[in-house]
């Protein structure tokens, strides 16, 4: 046997058999194996019961390899299965499970009393159950109270006296008279989960071992080597039990008599002092567990930091003991032990699947960092989890939804706080193992029309000068697709940590608008060098961004050199999209905005300008827009045969636009015509044409030039130009 021992810092620390086995056997052969496993056969038999304790004990013994990994990974510190989590899978995932798992220990002392309560009141019927718990628990949250190494040491005599018990009751005997058979009525017998439901909290006696993780002197040894032992020590009793009642006491007896233990054991005494013993060192086990996973909450800011408060050496959690007694008492006060027992098991089989999945998640990674001196094979850690979620659903599947309906709701409140974590943690290392997944998975995918989304980057400059631009791109991809916001700067002599600087700010520019976006600073002697660069080499595989957006130009002087750089972008097989800010239309009433595509049937333009126009109507920004589609013709006797061609063609697409077929005079050129009957829209999309092969980069300029005088008085306009090898009519087919 370890004794306590003082660690470095002066602290107490607890070794392996005090620390974790004492707490968690005692725990283990509890209230259940004495009040609840002659139910349990009675109710489903021998071999049903058998395999109860079977499954039961599994689901405990691949968390313990989960749990024992974990532990010789990291510095287990005060928490236990919080801590765990929290420290792999974040804060946000560590409160969702542990804020239940508090409330399911506090739960788990009523749990516990109440099967002391009912034990005593068995043999002195006139002392009231209620009474009788409420009175324990206030003895043994005093006990907690004052010291956790006084309740801890009160455990090596509640060992012996079980110990002493067992052997009472395997050297028993049925009574001389025999047992007396109850009245012959139909047995109303419970369905196999609902008996499992029961006795699962049996095996969760772990709980009481992790949840000292911070009270041991060596937790990397203590949690792996106390918790088997407690696991393997449990199941050969539980397997041994059944065994001798099904073989001595009738199936009627065993469903009625609830101290069929003490009938059956040569010292009946022993058994009740084994009874009361377990029970009592079981609550003591929960009133110590639950306040340090609540002060490791409120140390974390999940909850009231002054929860937490801790008091002399031993930084005794002493209001979060208090409020672990008002939960106790509270749930003392309206509940029994088969009540209790099914909404611990849910809360203890989440804690549990959450252990086995970092477990598996950390191993099947591979991090570097992950070197657990004790290894379980990541499989076994899945093994566990699924084993732990799936048993949630075969007990009640209504329950397993509210569970995790609780838990999500904590998780997504915890994520709105954004509270910033002191340590880093694995989601990183799972979401660069999906990514890596999936990258490769896409590079053996052909492009789909149908399935295909804009990956726009944007050559923003500083964002606060072209906003607009940032603003039209997150409206197109709305959160759906990728969007990378790069700056290109000219100065060469700027530092490292400068560059970095101005990346973090950009970012937290864009997250206060709730923009998500990727964010690149680059430096290049020439912006248009720069961008080439960034649009040749950026990107991973298949995720190089298709549509490049940005602004116009208006100096002449750079009119060839943008010229020649839409011709690369052609080339390279993006979608450009050039953005002239324009002027917006004043309104004066409620009438909804408007967005006019002009179909010039031209290359794929129109198929790229009309996905684009329906992804920015469906953005949340341009919610209840009106979507136009505008074409002009050349002869009266085209409108109508035009009209209807769209017509047909939105109808097939499942689109809602109005199309406006527009008749050209022959002394009325197009681009007048397009000017004049924009001017009420509050977003144009114009299609311009693809640079030719033999086309020179001064003609080019010519035709941009026109471009710029024809649309000087259009409202916001985006010039489109399909490049990429899609064709887009078929998204709408």
């Amino acid at each position: 046997m370890e004794n306590s021992s003082s660690d470095k810092n002066g602290k107490k620390g607890f070794g392996t058999f005090k620390g974790v086995y004492l707490p968690s056997v005692l725990t283990i052969l509890g209230v259940i194996m004495y009040l609840r496993l002659g139910w349990v056969v009675g109710n489903v038999g021998l071999y049903g019961a058998l395999l109860i304790v079977t499954m039961s004990t599994s689901i405990t013994f691949l968390t313990g390899l989960s749990i024992s990994a974990t532990a010789t990974n990291m510095k287990v510190k005060g928490g236990g299965a919080y801590f765990m989590i929290s420290r792999s899978f974040g804060i946000e995932a560590g409160a969702a499970v542990g804020v239940p798992l508090f409330l399911a220990q506090s739960i788990g002392a009523s749990f516990y009393i109440a099967g002391f309560a009912e034990s005593v009141h068995n043999v002195l019927p006139h002392y009231p159950v209620i009474a009788i718990g409420v009175i324990s628990l206030v003895i043994l949250t005093a006990l907690a109270y004052i010291s956790a190494d006084i309740a801890l040491k009160t455990q090596f005599v509640i060992f012996l006296l079980l110990a002493a018990s067992l052997i009472s009751f395997f050297m028993g005997q049925a009574p001389a008279g025999g047992f007396s058979i109850p009245a012959d009525k139909p047995l109303s017998l419970p369905s196999f989960w609902v008996v499992f439901a029961v006795f699962f909290p049996a095996v969760t006696g772990i709980e009481a071992g992790i949840s000292m993780s911070g009270e041991l002197k060596n937790p990397a040894r203590a949690l792996p080597f106390g918790t088997l032992a407690a696991i393997l020590t449990g199941y050969v009793v539980y397997m041994a039990i059944p065994i001798f009642l099904s073989a001595n006491v009738p199936q009627e007896v065993l469903v009625s008599n609830t101290m069929i233990m003490k009938d059956m054991a040569l010292s009946g005494e022993l058994i009740m002092l084994g009874i009361w013993g377990a029970t009592l060192s079981s609550a003591i086990g929960s009133l110590l567990g639950a306040p340090r996973t609540l002060q490791a909450l409120a140390r974390d800011h999940v909850v009231p930091r002054f929860l937490g408060a801790g008091a002399g050496e031993e930084d005794t959690p002493r209001i979060a003991t208090a409020i672990t007694f008002a939960i106790a008492l509270a749930a003392v006060l309206l509940g029994d032990i088969n009540a209790l027992a099914p909404v611990l098991t849910m809360f203890f089989l989440t804690s549990y699947g959450s252990l086995n999945l970092i477990a598996g998640l950390e191993g099947m990674i591979g991090n570097p960092s992950w070197r657990p001196t004790f290894r379980a094979p990541w499989p076994v850690s899945f093994l566990g989890a699924a084993f732990c979620f799936s048993t949630m659903l075969m007990i009640d599947a209504g329950a397993t939804f509210i569970a995790a309906f609780i838990i999500a709701a904590i998780f997504y409140l915890m994520a709105k706080r954004n509270i910033n974590a002191r340590w880093d943690d694995i989601r990183r290392s799972i979401l660069l193992t999906l990514a890596r997944y999936s990258i490769y998975k896409l590079a053996d995918t052909a492009t789909d029309p149908r399935t295909w989304r804009p990956n726009i980057l944007v050559l923003s400059g500083a964002p606060t000068q072209r906003f607009y631009l940032i603003e039209l791109a997150d409206a197109l991809t709305h959160g759906k697709s990728f969007l990378t916001v790069v700056s290109i700067l000219s100065d060469m002599d700027m530092e490292e940590e400068r560059i970095e600087n101005l990346e973090k700010s950009i970012k937290e520019y864009l997250r206060k608008r709730r923009i998500p976006a990727l964010v690149r600073v680059t430096l290049a002697e020439n912006v248009i060098e720069g961008a080439r660069d960034i649009i040749d080499n950026y990107g991973l595989g298949t995720l190089a961004p298709n549509t490049i957006l940005l602004g116009e130009t208006e100096d002449r002087k750079n009119f060839e050199e943008f010229s020649d750089f839409i011709r690369h972008i052609y080339r390279s097989r993006r979608n450009l999209v050039i953005v002239r800010e324009g002027i917006s239309p004043e309104r004066t009433d409620n009438s909804p905005r408007t967005i006019c595509v002009w179909w010039g049937g031209q290359h794929e333009n129109a198929g790229l300008m009309l996905v684009l126009a329906y992804m920015l109507q469906m953005s949340p920004e341009w919610k209840n827009s009106k979507l136009q589609l505008k074409t002009i013709v050349t002869s009266e006797g085209g409108c109508e045969a035009a009209f209807e061609h769209l017509r047909k063609y939105l109808v097939d697409s499942r689109l809602d636009v109005e199309v406006d077929v527009l008749l050209k005079k022959t002394e009325d050129a197009y681009e007048n015509i397009i000017d004049r009957t924009s001017k009420g829209s509050d977003f144009v999309i114009l299609g311009i044409k693809p640079p030719e092969e033999e086309e020179s980069v001064k003609d080019y300029a010519s035709y941009y030039a026109k471009l710029l005088k024809s649309s000087k008085d259009y409202p916001p306009t985006a010039f489109v130009l399909s490049a990429e090898m899609v064709h887009f009519g078929d998204i709408f087919n």
